[in-house]
């Protein structure tokens, strides 16, 4: 009987353990495609996409955004009226992370996470942590920090610093394409 007990126990315990990790939500996958993330910023009726180049000032400002190169030549976005869309990817710790910002008079508008990759982090994908960014702008067209502090989620600090990039460097593209800061070559 006394060699009973542990066996029972470890079987219980690796059935609590089989239970939990069934249970735990998948991370990685598409939440959204980037087309229907498009679509439903135009109510529908999106514009063609348009193409800005990274080149210049811009990629040196890019650059300073996101702390590396941005590994594009080109960057497709959405323009009708004052709204911008953009789909951009950052790596969060290994993996990009795939996010939609929409830009609307040079406040964000909305910010979701399409598509994530890594294993670590998609707590980000959730309105508690995106919503932060709605209302949000550059501190000035020429300082591209944002200008409200964004709250962290635990564990997740390469996750959060990507969504942290991401939507500065569309704030700053959006700017660029409505003539808000000079172009340089």
């Amino acid at each position: 009987m006394k060699k009973l007990i542990p066996f029972v126990f470890l079987s219980m315990l690796s059935l609590m353990a089989f239970n939990l990790s069934a249970e735990a939500p998948n991370p990685i996958g598409i939440y959204k495609k980037p087309d229907v993330f498009v679509k439903e910023a135009f109510k529908q009726n999106p514009p063609k996409p348009s193409v800005l180049w990274i080149k210049g000032n811009v990629k040196k400002q890019v650059t300073q955004i996101l702390g590396h190169k941005y590994p594009k030549l080109r960057v497709k976005y959405w323009k009708q009226g004052t709204r911008t869309v953009w789909i951009l990817d950052e790596i969060g710790k290994e993996k990009p992370i795939t996010t939609g910002v929409v830009i609307n008079n040079n406040r964000v508008e909305k910010v979701e996470v399409l598509v994530f990759r890594e294993s670590r982090g998609w707590e980000v994908k959730y309105p508690f942590f995106t919503n932060q960014f709605i209302q949000i702008t550059l501190k000035s067209v020429s300082n591209t920090h944002l200008n409200k502090h964004i709250d962290g989620v635990t564990g997740a600090t390469l996750s959060v610093n990507a969504l942290k990039v991401q939507t500065r460097m569309a704030l700053y593209l959006h700017n660029i394409v409505n003539k808000n800061v000079k172009e340089k070559k």
